[in-house]
């Protein structure tokens, strides 16, 4: 635990201590990318950012993972997560989960794009990329990237030809919701009196979230439950919506929801929402880190990573960040945390007011 003078309660802005015990309070943690590898950097920053909500959340009511628990869904990666996770038997509070393209994905993005690269005239970065074994943070893979990186969407439909082989779908969630012991691709649960709601995709793409129209309406009428302009829900998937968040404008291609405007339509009629979202990795502070709520759609949140940062000059960073959440009479207080450091992240604390106009 850290010492008494360097406790989060301690740096806290005044005029949120004066708000006196919250009513519910949880963390947000997403991209943890746990490897088999137990000296890893992600697992061993998956190990710092536990033990620091461990230390400083005795009252937290849960950890909401906005997905990419592993960094392929293998069993191995898997069974990596649980050690880590057992070593805080006790001490935290239960975690609850949605899928991430890495955990359920068919498992041949690099593959994909390889192919579609090589189709594209990149056939010596392809070949080479193959022959690394499809790194992609190799630099010479990293570079045609960057050259193809405002084309995703184009990228996605290509990748689209080919086709996932039977069973895989079934067989990479199925491993997923064994591991990570939830119930099934969507779910939601009731905490202190709200509402928590984990959306997921149905099909094993790599790269974008599949929502069908079944999970769409079970989402329009889970947000209606007890519903009010005074009292928020929180909402969890794992892609951003487009041009919302941090790191989900077209041009930065890390968006993924394939009914985009379906989802949109849905959450326009329920403005008390909160949606946290991950997959873009883009460090805490940085431009759009939060969306406010509009006339059009609810406020959300881009949640970071703890594996490792994405910046605005689209580069790589490391870093581990994710967010303390804390629920008022009138208000929630979402406060960006640097786990690596054990501080709050400058320019990321936000306070969303209620009720909803």
């Amino acid at each position: 635990m850290s010492a008494n003078g360097d406790r989060p309660e301690n740096r806290t802005p005044k005029r949120v201590q004066e708000d006196g015990a919250p009513l519910l309070s949880f963390q947000v943690i997403t991209d943890t990318h746990v490897t088999s590898d137990p000296n890893h950097v992600y697992n061993r920053n998956l190990e710092r950012a536990l033990r620091d909500i461990a230390d400083n959340a005795p009252a937290s009511r849960g950890i909401m993972h906005a997905g990419d628990v592993t960094d392929h869904g293998f069993p191995d990666e898997y069974a990596e997560f649980r050690r880590i996770r057992e070593g805080f038997k006790g001490r935290l509070p239960e975690i609850r989960f949605t899928t991430g393209n890495h955990d359920v994905g068919s498992g041949v993005w690099e593959e994909r794009l390889a192919r579609f690269l090589e189709a594209a005239g990149a056939s010596a970065a392809s070949r080479e990329a193959r022959d690394l074994g499809i790194i992609d943070e190799k630099a010479e893979l990293r570079r045609v990237w960057d050259d193809f990186k405002g084309r995703l969407a184009e990228i996605r439909l290509a990748m689209g030809s080919y086709d996932v082989e039977p069973g895989v779908w079934e067989e990479r969630l199925a491993r997923y919701l064994e591991a990570t012991g939830t119930s099934s691709a969507y779910h939601d649960a009731w905490i202190g009196g709200y509402h928590f709601i984990f959306l997921g995709t149905e099909e094993a793409d790599d790269l974008f979230c599949s929502l069908s129209a079944r999970q769409l309406d079970w989402l329009d009428a889970k947000l209606g439950e007890d519903a009010s302009p005074e009292k928020p829900a929180f909402v969890f998937l794992h892609q951003p919506l487009k041009n919302t968040v941090a790191g989900s404008a077209e041009a930065q291609g890390w968006y993924g929801v394939m009914q985009d405007e379906e989802l949109k339509a849905v959450l326009s009629r329920h403005r008390q929402a909160i949606l946290f979202t991950g997959h873009t990795h883009w460090e805490l502070g940085a431009a759009n880190t939060f969306r406010a709520a509009d006339e059009r759609l609810p406020a959300m949140l881009n949640a970071a990573s703890v594996a490792y940062l994405w910046t605005d000059d689209d580069e790589r960073k490391e870093g581990s960040q994710g967010y303390y959440v804390d629920v008022y009479p009138g208000s929630v207080l979402v406060r960006g945390r640097d786990f690596a450091s054990g501080t709050w992240v400058e320019g990321a604390t936000f306070r969303i007011e209620y009720p909803v106009e």
